[in-house]
């Protein structure tokens, strides 16, 4: 569904990106791990292309369903963006406007990419609200951002991501401002999308555990350069980089289930991470 080989150079830096290729299958979650500053969101920014807010240049190619993103008007990439890719940026807070109800933001979401009756806009809006275990209630509605936990903002988020049912999801850090327990409600929120949306994701985090618990496939980033991909159990059972098997071996807790221990039976809760999650 997506494939792509790109560089990017900012006016003050470059090779923030160096000729890298990362593909990602439709259906599938595909973690991409780095630390701070190896171009993790840089690469989010370009798949929309958006860098050039941030005064980067972009080259190479993004194929996105036969399509080739570079080839396309700034009024065709507006209709993709939201609509066949979604983002979920990493502060949820400072994502949403405080001025404005959930209910208008939401409205507005939908209205970029439909025109369509007053109930089917609300029946979407409700549906995508149930979708991440919020109130689909018009009290809820009229909450500003500011009467919402943390949590609640980053499922909002999550629910304006995925009011138009995008083929793709791109989850920048989307976990890393959140505590341990709702982190791990928004990685079963993430898998039960996946699962029951077929909805692909690319995750992008410098957690290694929280990626191995989700994803299909990993993508370790460094320097700017993809330096290998794998399944969770080849990335941790036999890394075939140096910088990846640092990464791993500097784990407080390594993942169970990789090297012929035995992972703890699955929680029972009715939201829950596939059978594959790892211990922590």
């Amino acid at each position: 569904m997506l494939s792509l080989r790109l560089s990017v150079d900012y006016s003050t830096k470059h090779g923030v990106l160096r000729d890298i290729a990362l593909n990602v299958e439709r259906g599938e979650i595909v973690g991409l791990v780095g630390h701070s500053g190896s171009g993790k969101s840089t690469l989010a920014l370009a798949i929309l292309r958006l860098l050039q807010t941030k005064g980067a240049k972009a080259r190479g190619q993004i194929i996105f369903r036969g399509a080739d993103l570079f080839s396309l008007t700034e009024k065709e990439l507006r209709a993709l963006r939201g609509c066949d890719i979604s983002i979920v940026l990493q502060s949820p807070l400072t994502s949403l406007n405080p001025a404005l109800t959930i209910g208008t933001q939401l409205n507005e979401a939908w209205h970029a990419h439909a025109n369509s009756s007053s109930a089917e806009r609300l029946g979407a809006i409700q549906e995508a609200l149930r979708n991440v275990s919020l109130p689909a209630e018009r009290e809820f509605l009229k909450r500003r951002p500011s009467q919402l936990s943390v949590g609640q903002a980053q499922r909002v988020i999550i629910a304006m991501a995925i009011l138009h049912r995008p083929a793709l999801l791109i989850a920048d850090e989307a976990t890393s401002a959140l505590d341990t327990i709702t982190q791990s409600e928004i990685l079963a929120l993430f898998a039960r999308l996946n699962r029951e949306l077929g909805m692909a994701i690319l995750y992008i985090s410098h957690d290694l555990l929280s990626v191995a618990a989700l994803s299909h496939r990993i993508a370790i980033l460094h320097d700017g350069k993809i330096l290998e991909t794998g399944t969770p159990e080849k990335i941790f059972g036999a890394p075939e980089h140096e910088y990846t098997r640092k990464l791993v071996a500097a784990l407080p807790n390594r993942p169970k289930g990789l090297s012929g221990e035995t992972a703890p039976a699955p929680s029972q809760s009715e939201e829950r991470l596939p059978e594959k999650m790892f211990a922590t």
